[in-house]
């Protein structure tokens, strides 16, 4: 494929609240979209490198990290590692991130950074999925203004639409300042309890406001996803049969669908 003909889409994944199944969505999506035969790179963005680990590869023995990149002092190319367990490919990163974004505040062009890294080699890529922070700091700010599309993982829960709305204007805001083509991906219902009636009736709210941007795929709580991190896998390589990495490989079809009609 003509690497200039061909831009991969950078999708941000984003939620200011902790806890939703962020750094779960993107080792689970990138393994299931790599599995569907598409080209992968999953960036790495928060200090706590959390899917550094759940992809195997041990946080504190890297020579050369996503703060490397954003700071100046390597290539994104030189940084990116094959990941074993999963057929796709890593910008890895560990505490030293929390150093970066404290000195990128002195930095003209800060939000820019990883835009700018990212340039390069996105055409080597279909996908590139972005790891956020659970904050809406300088590490979230730089993804969203390299991203294409923002994918926010929500828990069906009491104050998940509240999270949300700020979220929206955040994004709306980097839209109208530094990245006009960001747009909402979708909104992926996780740690689904069908039997919960709250989760019914907030899952019905977020349907009848955001329609298609919904993701049917609806990822379960599922013993088999909450452990698979344990052992450095993605879930689909822990035990493919299981509902949560079933889920993700639907999610994984449900985008490739979107983007095969988008482009017709």
């Amino acid at each position: 494929m003509d690497e200039g003909s061909h831009r991969g889409r950078v999708i941000a994944v984003a939620n200011q609240k902790g806890g939703v199944g962020k750094t779960t969505t993107c080792v689970n999506l990138a393994a299931s979209l790599a599995d569907r035969e598409r080209r992968v790179l999953l960036v790495d963005l928060d200090p706590q490198g959390n899917a550094t680990t759940g992809c195997g590869i041990d946080k504190q023995d890297l020579e050369l990290t996503t703060c490397d990149v954003l700071l100046g002092d390597a290539l994104a190319q030189d940084v990116i590692l094959a990941v074993a367990a999963g057929d796709f490919s890593l910008l890895p990163a560990n505490s030293d991130l929390t150093a970066a974004e404290v000195r990128l505040l002195q930095e003209i062009g800060r939000e820019l950074r990883l835009r700018t890294a990212l340039e390069p080699i996105r055409g080597l890529y279909d996908y590139v999925l972005i790891d956020c922070p659970p904050t809406m700091n300088m590490l979230t700010l730089n993804a969203l203004t390299a991203a294409d599309g923002v994918l926010i993982p929500i828990q069906c829960e009491y104050y998940a639409l509240e999270g949300l709305s700020s979220l929206l204007e955040t994004i709306k805001k980097v839209r109208n300042t530094v990245n006009n083509r960001l747009q909402l991906e979708g909104l992926l219902r996780t740690m689904y309890d069908s039997r919960n009636k709250l989760a019914e009736e907030v899952s019905a709210q977020l349907i009848k406001h955001f329609d298609d941007r919904v993701y049917r795929a609806v990822v379960p709580r599922n013993v088999r996803l909450a452990e698979a991190p344990s052992f450095g896998l993605p879930a689909m390589y822990h035990d493919r049969g299981s509902a949560g990495a079933k889920s993700y490989l639907a999610l994984a079809d449900e985008m490739i669908a979107r983007e095969t009609a988008a482009r017709v």
